[in-house]
């Protein structure tokens, strides 16, 4: 979900190293609005089925056709219920984040990722679905996005990002809007206070790595600095809906600083609008490809 920890804002999902057998049970511990009801079974992943079910699995069945690799693929629903989806080896990151994670390679394979990803889906109608999380109108296109791309939404092999999950939160939008959300939490883009200590001083150097890695268009260039902080208010706004409605775990991130990260990072983006739209807006070396 879109809940953040301490530095990354990050919902930490444990994922299990040991392989359990066939019917074993594992949760897959941490989340927010699925706490404790993600489990691993044998090589696959069982969870809860909700308002972005139909369309999700539309989604990943596009992109099993396309034989894009970096997204689980939906199996079906099991007696139970619950959406069985292919279980995905790999190493999420979590607190305490190991180095390689806050390194330049791990930043770009991020960006790589995104890339293919929207590359994979842009010839995916979502139409026919119903989208409940819809991005703000001046985003909203026909490209689906992840929305979510969350350190622990993200799985890596060997120190590179090989895969997307959790798309509950994907709808339709642009691939600006899901380059800021990304950028947002790998850079990442915040507070220096907020920052692990080995990138205090880089989040505009990181943020032009990775606009350059991707392949960020000019237009889209422009616009990344009045994406970035709706991207984070979209996302919190998730977060707040949830607070009022009492989910427990939600609220509980809240009152342990959730509220005072989000309003700081929230101001560092503001106020930092305009040195990032500097960072970013110089052609890239060589032809930079559109980003759709």
């Amino acid at each position: 979900m879109v809940a953040r920890g301490p530095l990354f804002e990050n919902v930490q999902r444990a994922r299990m190293s040991a392989v359990p057998s066939d019917r074993a049970e594992l949760p897959l511990a941490g989340g927010y609005t699925n706490a404790g009801r993600v489990i691993r079974v044998g090589d696959t992943v069982r969870r809860p089925q909700n308002a972005t079910s139909e369309a999700v699995r539309a989604l990943l069945g596009h992109l099993e056709r396309t034989r894009f690799t970096g997204a689980p693929r939906f199996l079906g629903v099991d007696e139970r219920g619950r959406e069985t989806l292919s279980y995905i080896e790999g190493e999420a990151v979590l607190e305490p984040y190991p180095a390689w994670s806050l390194t330049d390679e791990a930043l770009v394979s991020v960006a790589l990722l995104m890339r293919r990803y929207h590359d994979a889906v842009s010839a995916f109608d979502p139409s026919p679905y119903a989208w409940p999380n819809a991005v703000p109108e001046p985003y909203r296109g026909e490209l689906v996005t992840h929305n979510d791309p969350n350190l622990d939404n993200v799985i890596f092999s060997a120190g590179g990002a090989i895969a997307l999950i959790d798309f509950d939160l994907a709808s339709p939008g642009s691939a600006v809007w899901d380059i800021g959300c990304a950028a947002r939490l790998w850079v990442p883009l915040r507070h220096e206070s907020d920052v692990p200590r080995p990138l205090r001083g880089r989040s505009l150097a990181r943020l032009r790595l990775f606009v350059d890695a991707y392949g960020v268009s000019p237009p889209d260039r422009e616009q990344l600095a009045d994406v970035l902080p709706l991207t984070h208010e979209w996302c919190y706004r998730i977060v707040r809906r949830a607070v009022a409605g009492g989910h427990e775990t939600f609220e509980r991130m809240w009152r342990d600083g959730g509220r005072i990260r989000a309003e700081r990072t929230q101001s560092w983006l503001m106020t930092h609008a305009d040195a990032i739209r500097a960072a970013v807006c110089r052609p890239a070396s060589g032809a930079a490809r559109s980003s759709g």
